[in-house]
């Protein structure tokens, strides 16, 4: 009963279902409604056309590495979705992987949602172990890497907070990532007691636990996802802090780990198009923390939206070939 066992994964899977398209389609409007409303609303309140000269005089140099650095990021990404599905009985190649993974990122930052390009790329790699393992492959690799996020971003809060020197985070700040700190920490435990459960609730997530063993855990792959997962992270920061330098801002060490992740998270909540205007409200809201202003933050987040886009552009190239191929 391999569909019993795996009901924990089929939430996810039923984002891949179709929806009535009248439904969709207001979804859709009032995510990218979100994301224009927000950046008008952050335009006029934190300076727009401060923001607007930052990046009208935005340095090339730092912006080419930022370029650097997410291309980066996406071709270590795409070896750890092949090292983690690999652990649940699938085979593809390093190219094929990265390729994948171009095209899921595009379609990403192309469509409101910002997971229908992961959802493709599960049902592309159903083939050999089913579309449950797949869509597993996928949800555990993205885990792995916001798991390498959370990790980095809860020592450097704990080490700023503490630390002489440190970051002055302020009341509203600490009230809200101290309960998310916690919310991590927990989320492990409430998955173990949920184990303790008796019948089929046991019995399903004691098969889900298995899979993420196998994908993440297992002796022969947990240092290579613990790699991987610093590796892209470091790239996805340095990214951030690059764009910040080319639009005026030289954040420090213990700005990008403390303040730089934080920004990132918001892009993870489902409400505008690939976190545009939740990302650049993050950014204007904490980057006072660091000495510079709300409108250095907006620059320095549209820069690093604009160049992650320039990034995943090539995604759009087996989408082309796959057009050429149909009839």
């Amino acid at each position: 009963m391999p569909g019993a066992l795996d009901r924990p994964c089929r939430g996810w899977l039923a984002m891949m279902r179709p929806v009535p398209r009248l439904g969709k389609r207001a979804f859709r409007a009032a995510q990218i409604l979100v994301s224009i409303a927000l950046l008008a609303v952050l335009w006029n309140a934190v300076g727009g056309a401060e923001a607007l000269g930052s990046l009208m005089r935005a340095k090339a140099d730092w912006l080419l590495l930022a370029y650097v650095a997410l291309t980066l990021q996406t071709v270590l990404s795409g070896l750890r979705w092949k090292l983690t599905a690999q652990g649940l009985g699938q085979r593809f190649t390093s190219g094929q992987a990265v390729r994948e993974y171009y095209l899921a990122q595009f379609v990403n930052q192309s469509l409101p949602g910002g997971m229908v390009g992961d959802a493709g790329r599960a049902l592309r790699a159903r083939h050999q172990a089913g579309l449950m393992r797949a869509s597993q492959g996928v949800v555990f690799e993205r885990l792995s890497g916001q798991v390498a996020v959370f990790a980095v971003m809860a020592l450097a809060f704990l080490v700023t907070s503490l630390a002489p020197g440190g970051l002055d985070w302020p009341l509203w700040v600490r009230s809200f990532v101290v309960p998310l700190i916690l919310f991590g920490l927990a989320a492990p435990v409430v998955f173990w007691l949920g184990g303790l459960l008796p019948g089929p609730q046991s019995r399903a997530l004691d098969s889900l636990w298995a899979a993420l063993h196998a994908a993440l855990l297992a002796p022969r792959v947990l240092g290579w996802q613990i790699l991987l997962g610093l590796a892209t992270t470091a790239c996805t920061l340095s990214a951030f802090a690059f764009c910040a330098r080319a639009t005026g801002t030289d954040l420090s060490l213990a700005e990008i780990l403390g303040i730089v992740p934080l920004i990132l998270f918001t892009m993870l909540i489902p409400v505008s198009v690939s976190g545009w205007g939740l990302r650049e409200g993050a950014a204007a809201a904490l980057f006072p923390v660091a000495g510079a202003s709300a409108a250095s933050g907006l620059a320095a987040s549209i820069a690093f939206g604009l160049v992650f886009i320039a990034v995943v552009l090539p995604g759009v190239l087996p989408l082309l070939q796959g057009r050429r191929k149909s009839p």
